[in-house]
């Protein structure tokens, strides 16, 4: 793998307030790499230091081995910025907004084949006030890869936009990704992360506090397992039975169910031990660990939680 981005020990401060105080991280090319964190915790900062967009009060920071303070519009010419929220003249349409960002660029992509890619064609001409917020935000994207970057910096993306809309646009971020682009992903939604990203790192209160691949970050450090079961009746009073079992921790009732936790071996434990007793379970789900427990787990916050003032 080669290495298109690396930043070590960034350090950014507007006046008394420190937003990043220490972020390193490194993407390798043609991955889609996540930057997550709650809204104010540095990752907007982190990524626009990256682009040429602000620059860094301290550390290092190489683009495809450029500096973006010694040379920021060397880095212009290689990464394509999708910002948080698309803001163009309300009468732009779709394919002037395309001409226009292309005109800005030395070897500009060919606006009508973005168009074709990004599913924008039917809605070339239509007017930038009178798009969806899906549309805009594949226009967005359009315009962050007019400039044939290498490196591709989506920031939260998919905020605000329906359940449908947001799928359609993971679709559009892979399909960047499998033709040739380094996307580097900041967002806050934990489900977009663990669908999207092949690494991440999570940032709180301007610090990385977690990195890996998702599964990594799942697995890491986790020994227990959770399973809930449903018991035949008259046999939901067996916590006692179940609690002796040297693999349990907890066992709980969550209205009609039983949760148990326990050892890797728990859920194993528990059917011997029922089934000698003459009791079946009617159902047994396994409770799968999510990214977003993870992120609590490293932050003490929920992901959608905003950082004080």
């Amino acid at each position: 793998m080669t290495t298109v981005v690396q930043v070590e020990n960034l350090r950014k401060s507007y006046g008394a307030k420190v937003a990043v105080a220490d972020v390193s991280f490194a993407v390798e090319r043609g991955e889609i790499f996540g930057i997550l964190g709650r809204n104010g915790a540095g990752k907007t900062t982190s990524v626009e230091t990256l682009a040429g967009l602000r620059r860094a009060d301290g550390g290092s920071v190489r683009v495809l081995g450029v500096d973006p303070r010694k040379d920021p519009q060397a880095i212009r010419t290689v990464v394509g910025v999708q910002l948080q929220e698309a803001r163009l003249p309300a009468r732009i349409t779709v394919i002037e907004a395309l001409h226009l960002f292309a005109s800005f660029y030395p070897d500009p992509a060919d606006p009508e084949e973005l168009l074709g890619m990004l599913g924008l064609t039917e809605h070339r001409g239509k007017q930038f006030a009178k798009l969806s917020g899906g549309l805009k935000q594949r226009l967005s994207i359009a315009l962050a890869l007019v400039g044939n970057p290498q490196v591709a910096i989506l920031d939260e993306l998919t905020t605000g936009l329906d359940p449908q809309a947001r799928r359609e646009v993971w679709d559009l971020v892979e399909r960047v990704r499998d033709s040739g682009v380094t996307i580097i992903l900041v967002t806050h939604f934990m489900d977009e992360a663990e669908r999207l990203c092949d690494r991440l790192v999570v940032i709180d209160e301007g610090r990385v506090v977690a990195a890996g691949s998702p599964a990594e970050l799942i697995r890491g450090g986790n020994d227990e397992r959770t399973f809930r079961m449903r018991l035949p009746d008259g046999a939901a009073d067996q916590f006692d039975l179940i609690g002796s079992l040297a693999d349990v921790h907890t066992v709980i009732a969550v209205e009609d169910e039983v949760e148990v936790t326990g050892s890797t071996h728990v859920l194993p434990a528990v059917i011997l031990a029922l089934a000698e007793s003459g009791i079946v379970p009617d159902e047994i789900r396994t409770m799968t660990r999510t990214l977003e427990d993870v992120f609590v787990d490293v932050t003490g916050h929920a992901p959608e939680e905003e950082l004080a003032a």
